[in-house]
């Protein structure tokens, strides 16, 4: 085995049932080194990055770090040595304070009782850190995702860590948010501390990683010395298709406008007099960075939020603001941002998730037939192709598949606008060429489409027109033929 006094691992493999999930594995990471490790979901990517945080032992192969021989036993084994781990899935208790987070399990204490001054103090010093300008007293449950997020990764720093493991960091940080966090990183490797990074965000792998590592069905496929290399390369390597593939066609809007906002303003705010029009099979990106305001105004579109003024109309019919029942039975469905939280009921099956919002199309006489419901779950499986039964846990699913069930229980309703925010965070390549292939096909058979996202790619590979906003204000529509990178970064930079 090498000597280095970073991590090696060789030969290790990991099975769970009839799935090999790490076939002969080996990896490097030396002292103050990122390396990016990628591949679709499935590729072994979070077994190898648990394995290695202790989550638990692999079938074959041995591991060293910092020179001797490393066999975490459970997580607080690895955390001991100086490894941890940040998850995708934010485990924060949502009722306690953002100090109480960072510090849970070790809280400082004096004379007996926790230490809440020094708790606080300390926690703010790592929220400083990470450009995070809020209160160590607040409830966690009060923060947006990107904040959430941060306070995971504040937690983690306070551990001391000299490797740590990072999956899908910046999933819900915007442009501004991921920045500060590289700028992390880089202070954090300038001292000698290794990263893993686990990322589907293909761009972030230039700026941040020294070197690529690649795997597919738990092998390993590739690896590149420098993170220099073109996205393209780096999607072949990953699914075996080149991303021309990936995005399908659209097809031409069909109709006249479906949907018309008009003079529309928040009530918090968030946004300001935004106006724009979407036609019938017509698919509408709608660019920013963070703090843009682009959530916020989807959400009031769809009836979740307040408005100040202005008004939405739906085929020609005025909506009542602020009323979400209202926007579905006009047709207008909304695919939350966080689909764990808003979207789904992760412990119910498939055809339960699918029938909680379509129960006044469903029931006869005022009765729910279960046959009735599993017909349906079958339909909509079969249509977007669901890796699932109807019977299963969507908690079971893989982030690609739990999506396609948020969109297949609003296509039950047979919508005539769908609005789907950030419709592929923390999704794998070869998943979101299906979520996708979706997308296209909803435009194809006529609905009227808006995708909010904040890779700028997906915007560009998708929609018809972008609109793009920049602190609460419409800075421009652009068509296809002008909407390109440079030109929608300049406007959602003014």
């Amino acid at each position: 085995m090498s000597t280095h006094d970073g991590l090696v691992v060789r030969g290790v493999s990991k099975r769970f049932g009839a799935t090999q999930a790490l076939d002969h594995i080996d990896l490097d990471v030396r002292p103050g080194e990122v390396v990016a490790l990628l591949g679709e979901n499935g590729a072994g990517k979070s077994t190898l990055s648990n394995i290695i945080a202790g989550t638990f032992a692999p079938d074959t192969g041995k591991m060293t770090w910092r020179g001797r021989p490393y066999a975490p036993a459970e997580p607080g084994d690895a955390i001991a040595a100086g490894v941890g781990m940040i998850h995708q899935e934010l485990r924060l208790l949502p009722d306690l304070s953002v100090a109480e987070n960072v510090f849970v399990g070790r809280w400082p204490e004096r004379g007996g009782k926790v230490d809440y001054a020094q708790m606080n103090r300390r926690a703010a010093e790592q929220l400083h850190r990470l450009g995070l300008d809020i209160a160590p007293t607040r409830a966690v449950r009060s923060l947006r995702v990107a904040a959430q997020q941060q306070v995971e990764i504040a937690k983690a720093l306070t551990l001391d860590a000299q490797l740590l493991l990072l999956d899908e960091p910046t999933a819900a940080l915007g442009a501004e948010e991921t920045e500060q966090l590289f700028a992390v990183i880089d202070q954090l490797r300038a001292e000698g501390v290794s990263f893993v990074y686990v990322s589907h965000r293909l761009e972030e792998i230039a700026r941040i990683a020294d070197r690529v590592v690649v795997l597919r069905d738990g092998r390993w496929v590739a690896s590149h010395d420098s993170a220099q290399v073109p996205v393209e390369q780096l999607i072949q390597d990953m699914v075996g298709r080149t991303l021309e593939q990936i995005f399908p066609d659209t097809g031409a809007p069909a109709g006249g406008d479906v949907l018309r906002v008009e003079g529309l303003t928040s009530a918090d705010g968030a946004f300001r007099d935004v106006s724009f029009a979407v036609r019938q099979g017509e698919v509408l990106g709608i660019a920013g960075i963070v703090g843009a305001g682009r959530t916020e105004l989807v959400r009031a579109i769809a009836g979740a939020d307040p408005v100040a003024g202005g008004s939405v109309e739906v085929a020609g019919q005025a909506l009542r603001p602020g009323d979400p029942a209202a926007a579905i039975r006009a047709g207008v469905v909304l695919v939350p941002e966080d689909r764990k939280a808003q979207g789904v009921v992760l412990d119910l099956p498939i055809e339960d998730n699918i029938a909680v919002c379509n129960l006044d199309r469903l029931a006869e006489q005022g009765w729910v037939r279960p046959a009735k419901v599993r017909a349906v779950a079958e339909e909509a499986i079969a249509r977007l192709r669901v890796k699932g039964a109807p019977e299963q846990p969507v908690r079971a699913l893989s982030g690609g598949n739990q999506q396609k069930v948020v969109i297949a229980k609003w296509l039950e309703r047979r919508p005539r606008v769908i609005i789907l925010d950030e419709p592929t965070r923390g999704i794998d390549m070869g998943a979101r060429a299906a979520i996708y292939e979706v997308i296209a096909d909803l435009a194809r058979a006529g609905m009227a489409v808006i995708v909010v996202s904040s890779e700028l790619e997906e915007v560009l590979g998708l929609a018809h027109r972008v609109m793009v906003l920049s602190r609460g204000q419409q800075r421009g529509v652009l068509d296809r033929a002008e909407a390109t990178d440079h030109a929608v970064m300049e406007l959602a930079t003014t």
